[in-house]
């Protein structure tokens, strides 16, 4: 062994962690528990080389080197990082605002208040602070992965790489893309398509950890023609395409006014849907909508709390999964704790359903890991296995009751909160360790945000 490595091996594990990241090293993991795609299995763990899983197994089969840091986690639970499929990390500027109006439906939350209030007002220095916070709060509730969509037809062009320069320094893997449309004018349209095209050319690479994708707005807000623009851009430049769908009645009923078929209808006649696009909310779509999006491989993410915000009402997910889709879930810049998110879509479609045997946590489970991961296209993600990136997060099994190979799904789901989890990779790298994120100064991320949305609020401020 030569001088520097026996240098290296006698420092302490804590040595090794600086900026979020482990140096050079490659990290053993032994647990109480790790779950695999198959359930739970007790004493196992793995080991994370080069940003990648190398091995799971029973920790005493775990082969270590002289120089692999091991970290011993008794109590805990091994996890793949979770996946939030849509995200607004700007919405943290409405988090309490106190507005001068009146909402009384979807039409109205959007002309009276998100709009005018919020989202017409962001720049790139709100962008910077509410991005932040939104990673602090995604690496805490265990979120490794996400994709976010940034609205602020104000704060382009550029805007895009304000974001990442945050996400990168949090070490957070992310899907980043500006929401599109002609809301404003046609030029502002053509400057969203842009941003999102430049910044997808520019960083969609393999190893990239932060990418884009382009993403367009509502039928509302979009001509036909500027549906057809993104859709040939995305397949230009080989990139996923989002898009808001149905979230209320609102979108169908104007659809059905201006154009005589439903949202599903137009886009599929556009010969806009395909395994390449990801649809978000999808709430008030039909039966025959639904065949649709299956029978075009579209992918899907369900926002079960900020659904009942805005008064949206409760997406189909039981019938969507029958029909053999792939859906994940998001917090849609709400509610960012992902154990809520994962709590309202096992309870709040068993009330809707008047039936507790749907929606099972194992399946909410699979939404906010493996199927979530297929859903935003990053399928390399989600599930512990060999050649699978070192997503990894670590969760205290100090529940009051026993966490087993029956419950544990239940336990999860149902039981679980943010401070039980302990440690956070990403590619490897430690973000969070021992409940403390390593990459992000929390406090001062809490106190730039409060101050930059005290200005904000006040609507007669010139500019923050």
């Amino acid at each position: 062994m030569n001088k520097s490595l026996a240098t290296f091996k006698k420092r302490p594990l804590n040595s090794y962690c600086f900026f979020g990241g482990w140096q050079m090293a490659t990290v053993v993991l032994r647990g109480s528990a790790l779950m695999t795609g198959h359930g739970l299995e007790k004493e196992w763990g793995l080991k994370m080389e080069n940003g990648r899983i190398s091995q799971i197994g029973p920790n005493k089969e775990l082969i270590v080197q002289d120089q692999d840091q091991v970290m011993e986690l008794k109590g805990q639970i091994i996890l793949p990082g979770f996946v939030n499929g849509h995200n607004h990390m700007y919405g943290f500027l409405s988090h309490g605002i106190t507005a001068d109006a009146m909402v009384t439906e979807f039409e109205s939350f959007l002309d009276d208040f998100w709009w005018p209030y919020v989202e017409d007002r962001i720049n790139h220095k709100l962008v910077e602070a509410t991005t932040t916070w939104a990673c602090v709060e995604m690496i805490d509730s265990g979120v490794t992965s996400f994709v976010d969509i940034l609205e602020g037809p104000n704060s382009i062009p550029e805007v895009l790489e304000v974001e990442r320069k945050v996400v990168e320094k949090s070490g957070l893997r992310g899907r980043l893309s500006f929401e599109a449309c002609e809301r404003v004018s046609k030029e502002n349209g053509q400057l969203g398509l842009q941003e999102n095209i430049e910044f997808v050319k520019k960083y969609n690479h393999p190893g990239e950890l932060v990418q884009g994708l382009n993403s367009i707005h509502t039928l509302f807000t979009c001509s036909k023609e500027y549906v057809k623009q993104a859709k040939k851009l995305s397949k230009e430049n080989d990139c996923q395409t989002h898009m808001h769908l149905s979230e209320s009645v609102f979108e169908p009923n104007w659809c059905r006014e201006h154009y005589g078929k439903s949202p599903v209808e137009i886009y599929d006649e556009l010969g806009y849907l395909d395994e390449n696009i990801l649809a978000s909310q999808v709430v008030q779509v039909s039966d025959h909508e639904l065949d649709i999006l299956a029978k075009r491989g579209v992918r899907v993410v369900s926002m079960p709390i900020s659904n009942c915000e805005v008064g949206g009402g409760f997406a189909p997910l039981t019938k969507m999964l029958d029909r053999g889709m792939t859906v994940g879930l998001g917090t849609d810049g709400y509610v960012n704790n992902f154990f809520e998110v994962m709590r309202g879509a096992f309870l709040m479609h068993k009330a809707n359903q008047q039936d507790p045997q749907v929606m099972p946590a194992k399946k909410v489970y699979e939404m906010a890991t493996s199927m979530g991961a297929q859903a935003a296209g990053i399928p390399e993600a989600g599930e512990l296995k060999v050649g699978n990136v070192a997503d990894v997060i670590t969760v205290a099994m100090d529940q009051p009751t026993p966490v087993n190979e029956h419950n544990v799904y239940d336990q999860l789901v149902l039981f679980t909160n943010p401070e039980m989890v302990k440690n956070v990779f990403v590619n490897g790298k430690c973000l969070k360790k021992d409940g403390v994120i390593t990459v992000i100064d929390k406090e001062a991320a809490k106190h730039t945000l409060r101050d930059i949305t005290e200005k904000f609020w006040n609507v007669r401020e010139a500019n923050v």
